[in-house]
């Protein structure tokens, strides 16, 4: 039978790669995914969409995959400038006839063993004077298993500037034709995407851990690396192909074939199995959110009223001047950035300017009560940055005043009330050096009562703090409570970003696959809503059959394999952010 211009496949359950056309007669269950036992024994029409990409990929084996022989590569893969050690690595075909071209007398080496070697400039007959570098280190890792899948050379040359340049001059004439050529960004990585060294998933998690800059990012990075993400995917969307041919199976084949299920128990079969799918890929969605705070930073914004002492609290966390501290209020206009890591985690500290209304009753330190047109500015831009931001620090200060105790705590009601609404937030109360001890904790407990009303039924997590005691007296144990303060945010960081040990590789999750399996989720719903139509009205088969395709290409899009059309710019945009050598 002919379908679409393209001839039926009817293939028994098998899983088939769609980069190759070779068919595994094993299918392989996944735990967490127990499909219908009947679905492993009968007729499957694999869905036609697919046919295409069958074709294109499958490869008579009596017939070469490749009509030609694909460039040598070379790049430096440290970094460059002056060193003790450079590396050159070489990637391809010619790997052998450069070493044999630099290493004229010399066999070569042991595959993945270092051996000491003196390079020559190639096509000069060597001697003393054609040296390019004696006592390198040489290695060869042949082919297939290597980082790109290729043969593999790397040259560990002595890191002088002219002796690099000298050794990277001389790869490129080591052919008689140009076949050997600067690597381009990120082509190595490139190459091993294309021979299954890794999948797209791990070839992202590579680019976060070269642009890791903190511990929490490494960690991140590193568990992106190890494949299981990309594992998990590519089984999810084999299973979604099976469900797709066993009900295009059923369209074609209702009639003259007998079947164990009838439409309707298919239906119930598969949507359990939906369902399933849909609370993994929503904890896999949530996850992401976490690793996303640690690979951009968890932004913090310090908020409060005029002269609380958030400039001042800023400089003691940064450890410098990064904000002007003075005694008049209203002194920071404009919103101060400084970006920073705290014990691993990449921050982003934001003083803004204080929030105060015209009604506030100004303080001692307040000579002009009256807001201006600049500062109402800055109190706009302070609360629009309090509301991108992922944790709040609201501060207060002690202040004297009129009451029998002769103190109290100053605060802004509006601060409280956006911090109470924040994703996590910390309530400092700053100058706690200018009371006695006992009055401090009625100040306080007092004050913590007032702070409940904004906070309703949530914990309020407060600290005293005093950035003149950390300026003035930097020698005592943890002066002025700024550790006690810095361990108050890290238990906070913890809280936004830790995962249970056998979920931490969803913390490898990007943004990118993040809003691919979103995309995912909202197709299989729609599966689920076509699936679940009353008797009354007849549910659309090809169609439920589509919604299976749609998923199955966002996740094909996530690891890069299957049949997904925009891979290649996706890697595109990925590669860019690669360095050269890598």
């Amino acid at each position: 039978m002919i379908r679409n211009g393209l001839p039926r496949a009817t293939l028994y359950p098998r899983r088939v790669c769609l980069r190759t056309g070779h068919v595994c007669r094993k299918f392989s269950k996944s735990p967490a995914l127990n499909w219908p036992q009947q679905w492993h024994k009968k007729p499957t029409h694999q869905p036609t969409a697919c046919l295409p990409s069958l074709r294109t990929y499958h490869h008579d084996s009596t017939t070469s995959t490749l009509d030609f022989e694909p460039d040598t590569i070379y790049a430096l893969s440290t970094a460059p400038g002056r060193a003790g050690i450079a590396i050159v690595r070489i990637s391809g075909p010619s790997c052998l006839k450069i070493y044999k071209t630099i290493c004229p007398s010399k066999p070569p080496p042991k595959p993945r063993h270092a051996t000491l070697r003196t390079l020559y400039d190639p096509f000069i007959s060597a001697s003393a004077s054609n040296i390019l570098d004696s006592d390198a280190l040489v290695l060869y890792f042949p082919a297939p298993n290597t980082v790109t899948g290729e043969d593999v050379l790397e040259l560990h040359i002595h890191g002088g500037p002219a002796t690099v340049k000298a050794v990277l001059s001389a790869i490129p004439r080591c052919a008689s034709r140009n076949t050997i050529r600067y690597a381009e960004p990120g082509e190595f990585t490139r190459r091993a995407f294309q021979n299954n060294r890794l999948d797209l998933a791990q070839v992202e998690a590579l680019s976060d851990t070269l642009s890791a800059e903190t511990e929490q990012q490494r960690r991140a990075a590193v568990r992106g690396n190890s494949g299981n993400l990309g594992r998990t995917y590519e089984a999810w969307r084999q299973h979604l192909l099976y469900a797709r041919g066993e009900m295009e199976a059923l369209i074609d084949f209702s009639e003259d074939q007998h079947f164990d299920e009838s439409p309707a128990e298919l239906l119930s079969n598969v949507t359990a199995q939906v369902n399933i799918m849909l609370d993994s890929i929503a904890s896999h969605v949530s996850a992401s959110h976490r690793g996303e705070l640690l690979k951009r930073g968890i932004r913090i914004s310090l908020l409060g009223p005029p002269n609380a002492g958030k400039s001042s609290l800023l400089n003691q966390i940064v450890g410098r001047e990064a904000s002007i501290v003075s005694q008049e209020a209203g002194t920071t206009r404009d919103i101060v950035e400084v970006n920073l890591d705290i014990r691993g985690y990449l921050c982003t500290f934001a003083d803004t300017a204080g929030l105060r209304t015209a009604s506030t009753t100004p303080s001692a330190q307040e000579t002009n009560p009256v807001i201006g047109a600049i500062e109402q500015e800055g109190i706009r831009r302070a609360k629009a940055k309090a509301s991108e931001s992922d944790v709040i620090v609201a501060l207060a200060s002690i202040e004297s005043s009129s009451s029998p105790q002769g103190w109290e705590i100053r605060y802004d009601a509006e601060t409280l009330s956006i911090a109470a609404k924040a994703q996590q937030a910390l309530v400092v109360v700053n100058k706690c050096d200018t009371v006695p001890s006992e009055t401090l904790s009625d100040l306080l407990s007092s004050f913590k009562l007032t702070a409940s009303a904004h906070f309703s039924d949530k914990a309020i997590p407060m600290i005293s703090v005093s950035c003149r005691d950390a300026q003035t007296r930097p020698k005592t144990q943890d002066p002025g409570n700024i550790d006690q303060f810095t361990d108050q945010l890290v238990a906070l960081f913890k809280d936004m970003t830790n995962l249970p040990p056998d979920l931490e590789d969803l913390l490898g999750v990007t943004e990118r696959q993040r809003q691919l399996l979103s995309a995912c989720a909202s197709h299989l719903r729609d599966f689920i809503s076509e699936a679940s139509i009353s008797s009354d009205n007849e549910c659309d088969i090809v169609l439920a059959a589509e919604h299976l395709r749609s998923a199955a290409d966002c996740l094909s899009r996530i690891t890069g394999k299957g049949s997904a059309g925009d891979v290649e710019e996706v890697l595109g945009v990925v590669f860019e952010k690669f360095c050269v050598g890598k």
